[in-house]
């Protein structure tokens, strides 16, 4: 597992004394987590990694999960009511759980985000991967394989900050470096590997001449490439993906001819925020508030350093 993770050491050196947080004994550390139900393969990896990490840093946790923005404000204020010393959130939406920040911050319980933003600086640090730079670095990679030109189908994720920024990363990147490259058709698999098949199912008997596909995570990217070949499609060159599942390592080491890129959005990454939880419960603050993972580009030259047949992803 540690090969494929991408190590924010330098980004979370600490600093002790930050004013205004509460200071509470390694023992007597409570740690809440809120994040959407695991409906995917990478979602129950965090949830995973999350409580792996509490246990690894001798701290009880609180975990909660919900399949809706209202539950998961709800499972909010039941944190506050619990009186935790932090919270780890990853929001559902972006809008509806800019609210439950506000709630927090109202109780002075600090709060880590992890993964998708909200619409506000009331959080004690964030830390995500780079969305834009996947959009753009798909972009390029696809804008290369195609020569320049062709049709391109894009598979966006949930209402959220990742999905609005993995969209617009890749079209700013086409209309900048591959003017000739046409995004044909754009539609919302949810970064469901079931919804993204049936959805990419209709799109194949819509579009008759696709060259490429491009999905916001691994998952959806699975179900593309599985409506791909199930209809004998030949037109199509390309699938790219984000996120880090290891079977999409898998089918790049193996020279898959659909999936030929993913870009680095490791579900590791909450253990990082986890980290960061529990030293600003012990009132440490991070050295950044912001912190972002870069988009590494994982492809058959380099998928070797990364892919972990074992990891929980």
């Amino acid at each position: 597992m540690q090969r494929r993770h991408i190590s924010l050491a330098s980004a979370l050196v600490v600093l002790a004394g930050l004013t205004g947080l509460p200071t509470v004994q390694a023992q007597e550390v409570t740690i809440g987590m809120s994040f959407p139900s695991a409906t995917h393969g990478w979602m129950g990896a965090v949830i995973k990694n999350a409580q792996d990490q509490a246990k690894a840093s001798g701290v009880r946790h609180v975990m909660t999960t919900a399949a809706d923005p209202n539950k998961q404000t709800n499972d909010v204020e039941d944190l506050i009511a619990k009186k935790v010393n932090a919270v780890v959130m990853l929001p559902i939406e972006t809008d509806a759980m800019t609210r439950a920040a506000g709630k927090l911050k109202a109780a002075n319980i600090p709060l880590i985000i992890v993964d998708r933003e909200v619409k506000t600086a009331d959080y004690a640090a964030l830390i995500k991967g780079d969305n834009v730079g996947i959009g753009a670095n798909a972009a390029a990679y696809i804008g290369r394989a195609l020569g320049g030109s062709g049709n391109v189908v894009e598979i966006i994720g949930v209402p959220a900050s990742v999905t609005t920024q993995r969209s617009q990363g890749f079209r700013d990147a086409i209309a900048k470096d591959f003017p000739n490259l046409k995004v044909i058709a754009s539609q919302a698999g949810d970064f469901q590997r079931e919804k993204s098949l049936n959805v990419m199912q209709n799109l194949l008997q819509q579009h008759p001449k696709i060259d490429a596909v491009y999905t916001h995570d691994d998952e959806m990217a699975l179900g593309v490439r599985q409506a791909i070949r199930e209809a004998k499609r030949t037109d199509i060159k390309v699938v790219t993906g984000a996120g880090g599942n290891k079977a999409v390592y898998k089918l790049i080491a193996d020279k898959d001819p659909l999936m030929k890129a993913t870009f680095v959005y490791s579900p590791l990454m909450v253990k990082d925020a986890v980290k960061v939880a529990v030293d600003v419960a012990r009132g440490k603050a991070p050295a950044s508030k912001d912190i972002t993972i870069p988009a590494t580009g994982i492809t058959v030259e380099n998928v070797a350093t990364f892919y972990d047949a074992k990891a929980n992803y």
